[in-house]
């Protein structure tokens, strides 16, 4: 059966390749390989590929600006295979997309791969910061999983390429900064904890003349009360992070053996609290019976 989609040459594209597609590429599975290439239908333009078709040979460049130094590579990142003037060759992934997963699962995954994977996208967004990249588009449909389940960012359409002196503390390409990217990393560990997609709007606001992205203020966001890292995700949303680094180094300080666990839901203080507190009001309940019926007992039969 064709997709919707055509190659190149203008040929249809067999939907059993199609393993996804976005606003300018669609990627095909083609010889083991993740192939992705420009977004081309029957009825679009020339210009609309050409568009499409500068998007890709973009991403590419911040692909070799990310794998520019062999002895400095990333596990985070899906490694690129190879360019061609209208295709780039990536690895296949084979459990698919992070929010794929979690919409086929009954329960949260336990907090010890939640944690695996927070620390190991922080890990990799610290590194792309590094190599001078502003991702712009994190999303938990941008970030794939292996054979073992690790996870691994893939999309830098949207991204920028900063020159290699930038200051990333101060870096602003159109209102996207280190902060908005920490900020939707947030997003990415608020779904993982909840299975509630979490998309934010950085444009929700503008006026029809203003192109720049701002981030949402705290009240349009979801909360986060009763997530066992509510403070994280916090801290991504109200710029507490100012940094990958240092959300890197808040995950790496937790410690599962300080927290109540649980594997299938996401970790709240209240039951602990109720827990803790049930059988100290049963206690003085019991007390406080005993004293009456003793006063009682008193009134009718009095001690002589």
């Amino acid at each position: 059966m064709p997709s919707p989609f055509l190659n190149p040459r203008g040929d249809p594209i067999p939907q059993e390749q199609v393993l996804g597609s976005g606003s300018s590429a669609v990627v095909l599975l083609q010889e083991g390989a993740a192939v992705k290439i420009p977004l081309r239908y029957l009825w679009s333009s020339d210009s609309d590929v050409e568009v499409n078709l500068s998007s890709l040979r973009r991403e590419q460049s911040i692909y070799r600006r990310l794998q520019s130094d062999p002895d400095d590579p990333s596990s985070g990142i899906v490694d690129c295979l190879g360019c061609s003037a209208e295709s780039t060759q990536l690895a296949y992934m084979a459990n698919g997309d992070l929010r794929a997963y979690l919409e086929t699962r009954r329960a949260p995954p336990s907090q010890e791969l939640q944690l695996t994977w927070f620390r190991a996208m922080a890990r990799t967004l610290c590194y792309i910061h590094d190599k001078r990249v502003l991702v712009a588009d994190i999303a938990t449909r941008n970030f794939l999983l292996d054979t073992e389940l690790a996870v691994k960012i893939c999309d830098f359409s949207e991204a920028s390429l900063l020159p290699l002196e930038s200051d990333m503390e101060t870096a602003d390409d159109n209102g996207y900064t280190t902060q908005i990217d920490v900020g939707l990393l947030g997003t990415v560990l608020y779904e993982v904890m909840t299975g509630t997609k979490c998309e934010i709007d950085l444009f929700k606001h503008n006026s029809p003349t203003d192109g720049r992205a701002y981030w949402p203020e705290r009240k349009s966001l979801p909360s986060t009360e009763g997530l066992w890292l509510d403070w994280i995700v916090e801290g991504c949303w109200d710029v507490e992070f100012r940094s990958a680094h240092s959300l890197r180094r808040a995950l790496d300080s937790v410690d599962l053996r300080q927290r109540p666990s649980s594997v299938n839901q996401p970790c709240t203080t209240a039951p602990f609290r109720l827990s803790t507190n049930r059988p100290i009001t049963t206690v003085i309940g019991v007390l406080s019976l005993t004293m009456f019926t003793l006063m009682i007992g008193r009134r009718v039969f009095p001690v002589s």
